[in-house]
């Protein structure tokens, strides 16, 4: 693939872009703000586009180049990169799209297999996300009541696997399961988060995450604050 990578951290970058022709890509530019990665992309064609969320222009300049980018470049794929798992980014990035989109911890995409996997996920179209964020979002609400109280455990964990942007058979691997069995177990799901039927597949999945996105952002506005200074 011919990726574009922008990140305001030099040393990142440069890892970045060893990891990136390691991999067999070829990256085509390396920036380090949102503004001449706009630029980069007027010259040069690009399939896949890296970016630290926290990066210039502004505190969270990524997020608003990458809608930037779909807008303008709607088939490019967007790899946001972040050192925190965080349900408010999430919550935007899901804004930005569903499709052909990821959000990873750096710490986590450092190695070839987990970087060359996220890219050809998203290449493929579909929608990546960082694991511990996606278990967390899960549990935490089920734990708690709420929406996804009716879950099974073994609902609660395919619904994790879904909010990753797991397919089907991606499922039915990890849990080793059947893929009928995977087919019901999502099927259940959607009953008891009450999606419309008449959706297309694909868009139960996503609003199946942002069920439980919104009932994590239920759950932490009901939380009382910590202590001060903790």
């Amino acid at each position: 693939m011919r990726v574009a990578l922008a990140d305001d951290a030099a040393l990142f970058r440069e890892g970045l872009v060893l990891l990136l022709s390691t991999a067999g890509h070829e990256v085509v530019g390396c920036v380090a703000d949102g503004d001449a990665l706009l630029d980069l992309m007027t010259i040069e064609p690009v399939d896949v586009v890296v970016l630290d969320i926290r990066m210039p222009p502004g505190p969270e300049g990524g997020l608003s180049t990458a809608a930037r980018v779909r807008s303008r470049y709607p088939d490019v794929g967007l790899l946001l990169l972040s050192h925190y798992a965080e349900t408010l980014y999430l919550m935007r990035f899901l804004e930005i799209g569903t499709e052909r989109i990821g959000y990873r911890l750096k710490e986590r995409i450092a190695g070839v297999r987990v970087l060359t996997d996220t890219l050809d996920r998203i290449d493929a179209g579909e929608i990546v996300i960082e694991p511990a964020l996606a278990r967390r979002l899960v549990d935490r609400p089920s734990a708690a009541g709420g929406p996804l109280a009716s879950l099974s455990p073994r609902e609660a964990e395919v619904l994790r696997l879904m909010a990753e942007g797991r397919s089907n058979g991606g499922i039915a691997a990890t849990l080793y399961l059947s893929a009928k069995s995977v087919e019901k177990h999502i099927a259940s799901i959607f009953a008891k988060l009450d999606l419309p039927a008449s959706s297309a597949a694909h868009h139960r999945r996503v609003l199946a995450v942002l069920r439980y996105l919104e009932a994590q952002r239920e759950l932490d506005a009901a939380s009382p604050p910590g202590p001060a200074g903790a």
